[in-house]
């Protein structure tokens, strides 16, 4: 809900707002918003008039404060650990506030503005102390970490009060750990700091603040501190405190013997000197850092001191290890909320997914980046190879491995493991992180991680696999299955392989995409594919694309074998079944068609799926990935040409004209005529298929004998078959499913013949069937789909016997008259009868206990539907332009579920039908019902209510408050009503054929669409369109004047408008005659966005060139030529219905500006941003570089505009 000031006056409504959102010119949030006790969210938006923020209810989870510009101070905390906190464009945020936010506990991510900060992702408490500190960075993105540093640390301090004790222990603790520190003994003390100390201070990546009593009696300290302040807001250098015998509430607020020190410093100062040492001070008092009166010790104190810069220094070096590595931000923020390293309990997580896909990559990055957080750690990789899966001697092989992993984490190569609790034993005190890589059955795991209690608390143990069933063994639920890159990302991991960057050199891209395709997005694959490529020339690849396409790669091929050879031989024959003939099929008829062939096919795959040898998506289709689908059919045709007794797959043209043995079951294809030669003699031994499925327009004719040959057909998948009768001694007692999309067929064949077994049938698009064949054997018939078989007049009567029927779709038979008796069929979910146009008579009943959708769209000489039994499935009842119709069957007020109703265009239904209270669209339009019940107030659900205008209309006031959809029609009207206007809830108006309405009044701004066809005398516009979504649709309104037809054109929406006119009208100054249009902009200055409006009018092009009902896509795309950009715009496209000649259609486009940094850069001439990372330390230099030069440009360039 949005703020207003007497909301408070409805304490019950404060009760239950879980999001508010405050109005611009509030001051200050109101005291009551804390108290609001379901209040989730809140929203700040543009308030320019508030300058804090209370404490807030520790409820919140989100608060979303954007562009408040005079938003100084948080005056309050945060104590929920799940709080987002987002301060964008809140530029006048206070370093108290800021710190605030960024030091927030929170599993969620924060933001707020900065010029430059290090990156920190995720957080955790370290000891008994308030430590933050990065954990899963990135390698560090160009800021702090990422300069080039001349000192490690630069200590600030007063010499008198801390040189001699505590800051020389510290120094040569540093020391000890190699760690740099800037000293100034050489250089001399003046009032101010010189040049050299203030780049001292820049050039070092921690500045460790010494306060003590004394430290504010020194100029140059405070001048120090003044200028490391800075450097940490700027640059995001790193600054730590120590509090040295002083308290930080009298560095805070100048109080005590500190401030009495300081206030002698600020003698004689400027009020801006004071100001700025004020602000530091205030400033570095609110930074988390050691206090010594806390310490008992001060040796341990100093020790962790310099434990702390060591590892921050570590943790902030960029790593080179994994240069190159594409998506890897995405994985560790995933994998983050698994970890969770900010929990004590020991962990075990595991990483799934197909061979190839990054496991180990991923595992590896892992350790590189939280390793050093523990006392032990470990990388135990193959363990597959290293404990196979058969050995003779258990009990051996698991001490080997045991003692391999104590080995590797002791760094002691001669270990003995004498039994196998010695890694509990050695571990059960100790933080370990552990990698176990490449795990495959649950003994080795029992040697090397059996239980949690094995390791120290806060221990974490991370198991790669491709069985998901070796992680559910061992009980672990933290689990990340590792997605396929997206296609954009999978480009760039190629091309980092094949070119040393992330995109391919000039006149390889074509290249690059096809052999990316190949590989499929797995990164195993194009890490191979692309390192085997680099060097090469173009003709070089070309040679190289056609072996790449048929031939898998050794390397792929030996890791995917590993996961292959585990599998019994029942499921490896069901992978290469999936591979080479089932991929991209639904779950449930690879499970029907196969059923016989295995012994339990549910339960095998379930298996592939947990190997990850397969997926199976959300729709049900079983998807094998490319790389495993082109080892599945290498591995088949390796069976085949070693004549092994294992099921034969030719699936490509090379496999068919091979010479063919007995065992051959299963048959695909998909090449052209001209790439098929096939023997005689060959086509004889073709007599033992059972799975044939050819897609192609062209095919030789003698691949028709292998319906004659194959009497066992369990799936016949035949597009474009040129027969028009299946030969007579085709055999479908074993057929399971048949599909003969766009056929030449007139019947299937003659007689009644067996088919018990049949389950789906599909023969859509044959437009010369004119007979089905008998049905009466296909009681386990499930689907039954003839869409667009035109030519068929009739169902035979046997189809009854279809028991088991589900789907049922006629559309489109525009030829079929009758539909006969389906009342057995009681597991029916859908009947779709849309356009069946001839269509006179239907069953007297359905059993609809089952049934879901009933569609007859424009069946308009139906008179009579059928009684609709036990329809308490049904939610969607179609009957649009069945204009013959008299009465719906009463029957329908059992529908208790239905959510549509579409009625619309039946002229001849009289009454307001009896439907279920529970429905949500309901359309009437162009019915003669002229009656609205009021209890159709009380359809709380109902979002859609279309109907058409009638004189008496008004006499229901009720329904005038829940049309959304009114349509006037052929009315003889000279004026909209003006009750029309106060119709809250109408966002589409029609108005077709209403010759004598002559202008149109002032309408509701509610209003979506417009739409006046055919409005012959329509002339006047007398309104204004308000609503920036509205669409204007005025077609053949041909007598429009010209004022009416520029404030058309001229109306600011997101929508478009139509409109008659033969020239393009003269405001659109840039014009073309093409598919393009190119337009110099040489107006100074250009804004940051354009928004302008286009225009299309279509022409004849001859004679026979006339409108239609078709859907014509424009397409909208915008290019900066000058520097070859692709411009963000707004539409991308735009979708027109049955588009019209001499037609005007308009609508806006809004282009956003996209400025490359370099065109900022008055010191640089580089055209674009290198990439940092393949330029080593230089590299983040340069960047930087460049980034400082823009910054200047830009702000001098916003200076000027001001």
């Amino acid at each position: 809900m949005s703020y207003s000031e007497s909301l408070m006056e409805f304490p019950h409504a404060l009760d239950i707002i879980t999001e508010l959102q405050l109005s611009k010119d509030i001051q200050e949030v109101p005291p009551w918003v804390k108290g609001m006790s379901r209040l989730r969210v809140l929203r700040l938006y543009d308030c320019n008039n508030l300058v804090s923020l209370p404490q807030l209810s520790d409820s919140l989870s989100w608060i979303d404060a954007n562009n408040c510009k005079s938003l100084e101070r948080m005056d309050c905390c945060f104590n929920n650990p799940e709080i987002r906190l987002q301060f964008a464009n809140c530029f006048k945020l206070n370093q108290e506030a800021r710190d605030l936010i960024m030091h927030t506990s929170t599993s969620r991510y924060t933001m707020l503005p900065v010029a430059a900060a290090a990156f920190t992702k995720f957080r955790f408490q370290q000891d008994n102390k308030d430590t933050i500190s990065s954990v899963l960075a990135l390698p560090c993105p160009p800021t702090s970490v990422s300069r080039i540093w001349k000192h490690h640390v630069f200590p600030s301090f007063h010499g008198e009060d801390v040189r001699k004790t505590i800051l020389s222990h510290i120094l040569e603790s540093f020391r000890r750990k190699g760690i740099d520190t800037f000293s100034d003994n050489n250089i001399e003390r003046s009032k101010s700091i010189g040049l050299e100390l203030k780049e001292a201070i820049r050039g070092s990546k921690i500045a460790i603040v010494l306060l003590s009593k004394n430290y504010a009696s020194s100029s140059w300290c405070l001048d120090e501190l003044a200028e490391i302040m800075k450097c940490r807001e700027l640059l995001g250098q790193i600054v730590m405190t120590i509090f040295y015998e002083v308290d930080p509430t009298d560095i805070k607020k100048q109080t005590g013997d500190f401030g009495k020190a300081f206030k002698k410093t600020c003698n004689g100062k400027t009020k801006e000197h004071v100001e700025r040492w004020r602000k530091a001070l205030e400033d570095v008092a609110t930074i988390a850092g050691e206090h010594s009166r806390n310490w008992r010790n001060e040796a341990a104190m100093i020790e962790k001191i310099a434990t702390n810069v060591s590892n921050m220094l570590n943790s902030c070096t960029p790593s080179r290890d994994f240069d190159g590595l594409v998506g890897m931000r995405a994985h560790m923020d995933r994998m983050e909320h698994l970890l969770r390293l900010d929990l004590d309990e020991v962990r075990m997580i595991g990483i799934w997914g197909p061979p190839g896909i990054g496991k180990t990559t991923i595992a590896r990055f892992l350790f590189n980046q939280v390793s050093d957080r523990f006392q032990l750690s470990a990388i135990i990789v193959n363990i597959r190879g290293i404990y196979p899966r058969l050995r003779l001697d258990e009990y051996s092989a698991q001490m080997e491995v045991q003692q391999k992993m104590l080995s590797t984490i002791f760094s002691q190569k001669d270990i003995i493991v004498p039994n196998l609790g010695v890694a509990q034993e050695r571990l059960k005190d100790k933080k370990v992180f552990l990698v176990l890589d490449e795990v495959d059955h649950i003994r080795q795991l029992d040697a090397l991680a059996k239980e949690t209690r094995w390791f120290g608390p806060g221990s974490r143990i991370i198991i790669t696999t491709e069985d998901v069933r070796v992680l559910n063994a061992h009980r672990i639920n933290h689990v990340y299955k590792v997605k396929f890159p997206s296609s954009d990302e999978a480009f760039q991991i190629f091309c980092m392989n094949a070119f040393g960057q992330k995109q391919p050199h000039e006149g390889f891209c074509k290249l690059a995409w096809e052999v990316m395709a190949l590989a499929g997005n797995l990164p195993l694959g194009l890490k191979v594919l692309g390192s085997a490529l680099r060097g090469m020339s173009k003709p070089e690849w070309e040679r190289t694309l056609p072996k790449i396409k048929y031939c898998l790669d050794g390397e792929i091929k030996s890791i995917i074998k590993f996961s292959f050879d585990a599998l019994c031989d029942e499921d490896k024959d069901l992978f290469l079944y999936i591979a080479c003939f089932f991929n991209g099929i639904k779950l449930h008829k690879v499970e029907g068609v196969l059923a016989k062939k295995f012994l339990d096919v549910r339960q095998s795959l379930h298996v592939l799926v947990e190997k990850s040898l397969i997926s199976i998506n959300q729709s049900g289709l079983i998807e094998t990935h490319t790389v495993l689908k082109q080892f599945g059919r290498e591995t088949s045709r390796k069976q085949f040409v070693h004549g092994f007794a294992k099921p034969q797959f030719l699936v490509d043209a090379r496999d068919i004209c091979e010479v063919l043995n007995d065992d051959t079951i299963a048959f695909y294809r998909d090449y052209t005529e001209e790439e098929l030669s096939i023997s005689e003699k060959a086509l004889e031994r073709m007599h033992d298929f059972q799975f044939v499925r050819i897609n192609a327009f062209a095919h030789p004719e003698r691949l028709h004998s292998l319906l004659h040959h194959s009497q066992k057909i369990r799936l016949l998948h035949w597009s474009y078959l040129k027969d028009i009768c299946l030969p007579c001694t085709f055999n479908p007692e074993f057929l399971v499913e048949l599909g003969m999309y766009a056929s030449k067929l007139h019947k299937l064949w003659e007689g009644t013949k067996q088919l018990q077994n049949l389950r789906w049938m599909d023969l859509c698009y044959s437009r010369d069937l004119t007979k089905l064949p008998d049905l009466s054997t296909a009681t386990n018939l499930e689907d039954l789909i003839l869409r667009n078989c035109s030519s068929l007049v009739r169902i035979p009567c046997s189809i009854e016997n279809a028991t088991n029927l589900q789907i049922l779709d006629l559309s489109d038979c525009s030829n079929l008259v009758e539909l006969p008796s389906i009342g057995n069929a009681t597991r029916l979910e859908e009947l779709n009868l849309n356009n069946c146009s001839s269509l006179v008579k239907l069953p007297s009943s359905i059993n609809a206990t089952n049934l879901q959708k009933l569609f007859l769209r424009n069946c308009s000489r139906v008179v009579e539907l059928p009684a609709i039994e036990n329809a308490t499935n049904l939610q969607v009842l179609d009957l649009h332009n069945c204009s013959s119709l008299l009465e719906l069957p009463p029957s329908i007020a059992s529908a208790t579920n239905l959510k549509k109703l579409d009625i619309s265009g039946c002229s001849q239904l009289k009454c307001f039908p009896e439907i279920s209270t529970n429905i949500e669209i309901v359309n009437l339009i162009e019915t003669a019902i002229k009656e609205v019940p009021l209890s159709i107030m009380s359809w709380s659900r109902l979002s859609y209510f279309g109907m058409s205008y009638f004189e008496s209309l008004n006499e229901f006031p009720h329904a005038l408050d829940i049309i959304t959809d009114l349509v006037l029609i052929r009315e003889d009207i000279q004026e909209i009503p003006p009750w029309v206007k106060g119709m809250s809830r109408l966002g589409v108006l029609r108005l077709y054929d209403c010759k004598n309405l002559v202008s149109l009044p002032q309408l509701s701004d509610n209003l979506e669409y417009i739409v006046a066809d055919n409005c012959q005398s329509l002339e006047r516009l007398d309104c204004c369109f308000n609503n920036r979504e509205i669409h204007l649709i005025f077609p053949n309104c041909f007598n429009l004047n010209q004022e009416a037809r520029d404030l058309i054109m001229h109306t600011s929406t997101d929508g478009y408008a139509i409109f008659s006119g033969t020239q393009v009208p003269a405001c659109f100054n840039h014009r073309a005659t093409s598919d393009s249009l190119k337009i110099k902009l040489n107006e100074s200055p250009l804004p940051t966005s354009l928004r302008f409006k286009a225009c299309i009018m279509l022409v004849k092009v001859n004679e026979e060139t006339s409108n239609d009902d078709s859907l014509t896509v424009v397409t909208i795309d915008i290019v900066d030529k000058q520097n070859d950009l692709e411009v963000l715009c707004t539409p991308s496209s735009r979708c027109i219905n049955a588009p019209l000649t001499e037609h005007i259609y308009t609508f806006e486009v809004k282009a956003e500006e996209v400025k490359l940094m370099c065109s900022y850069c008055k010191k640089h001439n580089d055209k674009f941003v290198p990439d940092p990372y393949y330029g080593g330390a230089q590299g983040f230099e340069k960047v930087l570089d460049l980034l400082e030069d823009a910054c200047e440009s830009l702000l001098d360039s916003i200076t000027a505009q001001s």
